[in-house]
């Protein structure tokens, strides 16, 4: 209460409208452990069988090392989408301001979007929302800023 009167009501209607503007993360952490934890015990069974009777792959340091990149390319990207995943403005409920004029006078398209992004461990794709500006005409993703 001591803040509000400090700060105005106004001041504090636009904290809570921002606070409320942003959505709860895509996915949750146990969720996206459990997908991460999946692709690299996937990944290892290839690599080192628990079934003793089946032999290894490879003869070589460079195979092994091949192993492990195969391992890393299948397991990181997943861990780079969850991680994404789990950010407050993965999924927002409103736009925002204009990035390009600073206006207020944005919507949400309804269009969402996954691109394919390479990352230096592999293919990564996000979800991507977009929403367009009413005064300026410019467009931009409030959940990549």
């Amino acid at each position: 209460m001591i803040w509000m009167s400090c700060h105005g009501w106004r001041d504090w209607l636009e904290e809570v409208s921002w606070r409320n503007s942003i959505m709860p993360a895509r996915s949750t952490r146990q969720k996206a452990r459990a997908r991460i934890l999946a692709a690299f015990s996937a990944q290892l069974d290839r690599m080192i069988p628990e079934d003793e009777r089946v032999p290894l792959k490879g003869a070589t340091f460079a195979d092994f090392e091949d192993q492990v990149e195969q391992l890393a390319q299948a397991a990181l990207p997943t861990a780079l989408e969850e991680r994404a995943a789990l950010e407050a403005n993965a999924e927002v409920e409103t736009a925002g301001r204009c990035p390009h004029c600073g206006s207020e006078r944005v919507y949400l398209e309804k269009q969402v979007t996954q691109p394919g992004v390479l990352s230096p461990h592999g293919a990564v794709v996000l979800h991507k929302q977009h929403a367009r500006c009413r005064s300026c005409g410019g467009s931009f993703s409030p959940s990549s800023s």
